[in-house]
């Protein structure tokens, strides 16, 4: 039977007759875990692991390690309506000076909300709480600022109908 081993120096060696590997063994030039192929096997093993060359080794032969398993995590989906909150929050922040915010920051403000409660009352907690607290924000701060727009066009424009005095 003829054997090839992989040295220290990461070269492959043989095929070695069972003679030549017992001498290499003797002069120290292979450890109990120094990897071999025997001819007609599938895969290689461990050297010590051979039952023709265990006992030639002090101590105890090297335990079989299994390969790591592949750990499969399951991806967390991002919240919908997070995602959704924060869109409509950013649409919403250049047109808060206009009526074309509102419909954003109000729509923006109730995706947020039901997106923080979503991710709250669930028991594995998806992603997009972040993304759901921006969007939030910035709906409120485009809300405040539309309506600060509007009354501050209210107070500068000329008064028309109800808000002209001098019609009393």
């Amino acid at each position: 039977m003829n054997y090839k081993i992989i040295g220290t120096d990461g070269n492959t060696y043989g095929p070695a007759s069972v003679e030549q590997i017992r001498q290499w063994i003797v002069q120290g030039r292979l450890e109990s875990q120094t990897p071999v192929f025997v001819d007609g096997a599938s895969e290689w093993t461990f050297i010590g692991l051979l039952p023709e060359f265990a006992k030639n080794f002090p101590g105890t032969t090297p335990q079989v390690i299994a390969p790591p398993k592949a750990v499969v995590v399951p991806s967390m989906k991002t919240n919908g309506f997070a995602t959704a909150g924060f869109v409509c929050g950013l649409l919403s922040l250049p047109f808060c000076c206009c009526c074309c915010g509102c419909p954003f920051n109000v729509l923006g403000l109730i995706f947020s909300i039901i997106a923080l409660v979503q991710i709250n009352a669930a028991v594995e907690k998806p992603e997009g709480r972040g993304l759901a607290l921006a969007g939030l924000i910035c709906s409120a701060v485009s809300l405040l600022l539309s309506f600060g727009f509007g009354l501050l066009q209210v107070a500068t424009s000329p008064a028309r109908g109800l808000w002209h005095l001098d019609q009393f």
